[in-house]
């Protein structure tokens, strides 16, 4: 039987897809960071001395539980899968708020399965590459980037919520997850043509670590993502300790610097989209490479270190977005989950190897330029990278690109003199 073609998909029905996938992403994270802001709280209460581990431990699942959960995409679709991590991060959620809270195991516990919610990532970057063209995924999955900004609202409304009544913030942030999964369960569609990946679940993973492209984005991806995610939870205590910044002021900066890449990252896609997304890395890191070795200089000049600061977090936001786009842009559609869920847990975790090496820096020499100039390092590689990749593309659509000799026929074989074997 002849294989149906593919219905073309009306801009309604990729507008809608786009809609439901980045808003819950953005749900989804709400709950990923709804402990973070109460860290202080709980140190307050006398239940750990220290927050970090209540902070690591939900980003921690929430990032290596990526790389299954990318796997299930491409196996389930994103239709189902996002209701399914919508709907079951509500059971976490309310466990916190009316029983967690109160005790440090009990917190632990459920930070561990709080961060189920933030796996949600790797749902909405298949789901919505397929929705697109080619020539239009960098910008599409640019703007679901914009979910991201979900730890911002976490941010500003968990302790104001909490001080109203503690369970507050978990009731409303469970209401909303409830009925965002009723009606992406009822409204959401599977891309046309999208047909479930058959493969094992191990064979697709091992597969995909087989992929030069998985490696090669994840790299890219702990760089951007992970130096966002970074200077996002250690900023304050950078700006305090290296320029005398009072703990407001300084969170208010963060505040800024955050603003300024979750804004910077569908532009990146854009950008992957009119430029090529390697162009638009070569771009990013090439600013991050400059700001960092600039920052290690440590002046003490507002407008320049301010300045130096924002130009960062644009080539983070600018890298996050097109990191993505390469990968829409370079791999098969049916491997995309795959690959965005190894590339989604390297950007989660490496955003927390860089707090651990500055504060050590900070405790050992009193200065941060030494960890500014291994970041500087760091992006070096990542532009190197960027470059090769680019020029492996090229190759590969160079070979394709290029018609194949035409074949010999019998007649032209049989013209062929024959020596003479006497």
């Amino acid at each position: 039987m002849a294989q149906q073609p593919v219905r073309t998909p009306r801009r309604s029905e990729r507008t809608r897809a786009l809609l439901f996938a980045t808003v819950g992403f953005m749900v989804t994270f709400w709950a990923w960071s709804l402990i973070s802001p109460l860290g202080p709280h709980f140190v307050a209460e006398g239940l750990t001395a220290d927050s970090s581990l209540l902070v690591a431990v939900p980003v921690l699942v929430g990032s290596l539980g990526r790389i299954v959960v990318g796997a299930l995409t491409d196996r389930l679709g994103g239709r189902f899968m996002m209701s399914f991590i919508a709907i079951i991060t509500v059971i976490p959620v309310l466990f916190v708020g009316f029983i967690g809270q109160y005790t440090y195991p009990a917190l632990i516990v459920g930070g561990f399965f709080l961060g189920v919610a933030g796996t949600s990532f790797a749902v909405g970057v298949p789901y919505v590459n397929r929705w697109f063209t080619k020539e239009s995924r960098g910008s599409a999955i640019g703007v679901y980037g914009i979910g991201m900004g979900g730890t911002a609202i976490a941010a500003f409304t968990t302790v104001p919520l909490h001080d109203v009544w503690p369970k507050l913030p978990f009731v409303i942030a469970a209401a909303v997850l409830i009925i965002y999964a009723v009606l992406a369960a009822w409204l959401m569609r599977n891309p046309p043509g999208w047909e479930p990946v058959r493969q094992p679940l191990a064979s697709t993973l091992a597969a995909t670590m087989k992929v030069k492209l998985t490696w090669q984005a994840a790299y890219l991806y702990a760089l951007s993502f992970g130096g966002y995610v970074a200077f996002s939870v250690y900023l304050p205590t950078m700006l305090n300790h290296e320029y005398g910044l009072d703990p407001a002021d300084a969170s208010l900066r963060m505040a800024g610097f955050v603003i300024v890449a979750v804004a910077t990252r569908p532009l990146g896609g854009v950008l992957a989209d009119r430029i090529g997304a390697v162009r638009t890395l070569i771009i990013s890191f090439s600013i991050v490479l400059v700001c960092a070795l600039a920052l290690s200089l440590n002046s003490h000049e507002f407008l320049v270190y301010t300045t130096e600061y924002i130009l960062m977090s644009v080539g983070f936001g600018l890298g996050s977005g097109a990191t993505f786009a390469l990968i829409a842009q370079n791999s098969d559609p049916a491997s995309v989950g795959s690959i965005t869920g190894f590339v989604g847990a390297a950007g989660g975790l490496g955003g927390f190897v860089p707090p651990l090496l500055l504060g050590t820096l900070w405790a050992t020499i009193g200065s941060y330029s030494l960890g500014l100039v291994f970041l500087a390092g760091f992006t070096l590689l990542a532009l190197l990278i960027s470059i090769w990749v680019g020029r492996e593309a090229k190759r590969e659509s160079a070979r394709t690109s290029s018609p194949p000799p035409p074949p010999s026929s019998a007649t032209d074989q049989q013209s062929i003199p024959q020596e003479d074997p006497s």
